[in-house]
């Protein structure tokens, strides 16, 4: 009995010193904070890459951000990033750039959340040295080293255009957009009317959501219903916008009565243009604007020079390096070839509700 409890003794220590170093090598391997050396405090000789996100609120960020993510260690594979999300909040957006800039990171990505009010934080990170990415959104007055996005007249036009094509017979359409402090919702409202002043088609009513909150959009519908009896079509400044709209206008009983566009090709969105109930919606190949911010980065982070060929867009006070991908307009007669086809949707999701 002496023997066995001495086995049984040893046993239980054996799997106690086990579980002790399981422990600490899980402890030992735990990731440690971007930018910070646990011993010395220094810069780590590898790199870091700050990204401030505006929120995952609309849904292409997360895509956006994890395919840029996937990219930057493809290229550079001891590169990290070290993603804050503001949730739509500017102090909060502010005071994590402020973060980042502490921390030392190698570069700078930025979808800013309003487009006026970063470029002192921005002045502060480089004075840093660090170089700044506007992605996707300009960020004005702040000599940002690359702004890189789609052509967003372009997709303004496509809206309008793809609502001309569609039929206008009562000539008279609504936008509900994006905030103004995001620069890009004027410059597609720039584009979407010059199409329908092309077509002498009148805008009869606009409304900006703030902080791009569709059902704050779909709340001022609702108290505008009465306006509608004329209305061909509403201009919705995304798909997530267009989602709420169209759930207000079945609710009144006016679903299919009012042509709907939107964009970013969100899921719901594709399935409503194959099954009828949204004319379109602007497809942005995230996956490549995301690859090629990438790739800008770590040629920013290595020598401060870009080797992609850039025009030049006024932020209001500098001229700044402009990269951009040209839109497309998704419709149920080419989401096969576009969306589908470069496998930002699968087949069976967007055709999911279709029946032949």
């Amino acid at each position: 009995m002496k023997i066995v409890a001495k086995k049984n003794i040893k046993r239980i220590v054996a799997c106690f010193l086990a579980v002790m170093m399981l422990f600490v090598t899980a402890c030992g391997s735990a990731p440690k904070e971007p930018g910070d050396d646990p011993v010395t405090g220094e810069k780590p000789d590898h790199l870091v890459v700050g990204f401030s996100i505006d929120s995952y609120l609309i849904e292409r960020w997360q895509r956006d951000t994890d395919i840029f993510a996937a990219k930057l260690k493809e290229l550079d594979s001891e590169a990290e990033v070290n993603l804050q999300n503001a949730n739509g909040d500017l102090e909060t957006q502010k005071e994590q750039i402020k973060y980042l800039i502490e921390k030392r990171v190698d570069v700078l990505v930025i979808v800013c959340i309003d487009s006026d009010s970063l470029s002192d934080v921005v002045a502060e990170a480089k004075s840093a040295g660090i170089p700044v990415i506007a992605y996707d959104r300009l960020i004005k007055n702040a000599d940002v080293d690359l702004y890189i996005s789609f052509d967003n007249e372009m997709v303004g036009q496509l809206m309008g255009q793809s609502l001309v094509d569609a039929g206008l017979p009562n000539k008279k359409v609504m936008m509900l957009s994006g905030p103004n402090e995001d620069n890009n919702v004027s410059l597609v409202e720039t584009g979407f009317k010059r199409v329908m002043d092309e077509n002498g088609i009148e805008i009869v009513d606009a409304y900006h959501a703030p902080g791009w909150k569709a059902e704050d959009a779909a709340a001022y519908l609702s108290e505008h219903l009465n306006e509608l009896d004329d209305v061909d079509a509403i201009m919705c400044g995304n798909d997530n916008i267009a989602t709420k709209v169209i759930k207000t206008l079945s609710e009144a009983r006016l679903a299919g009565k009012i042509k709907i566009v939107g964009q970013d090709a969100d899921l719901e969105a594709c399935q409503r243009v194959v099954e009828g109930t949204q004319v379109m919606t602007v497809y942005k190949p995230v996956e490549k604007l995301a690859q090629a911010a990438a790739q800008c980065t770590i040629e920013l982070a290595n020598n401060n020079e870009l080797s992609t060929e850039t025009d030049a867009m006024s932020d209001g006070s500098y001229d700044v390096p402009y990269y951009f991908l040209d839109p497309i307009a998704v419709t149920k007669d080419n989401m096969d070839d576009t969306v589908i086809a470069s496998g930002f949707h699968m087949k069976e999701e967007v055709y999911m509700n279709v029946t032949n």
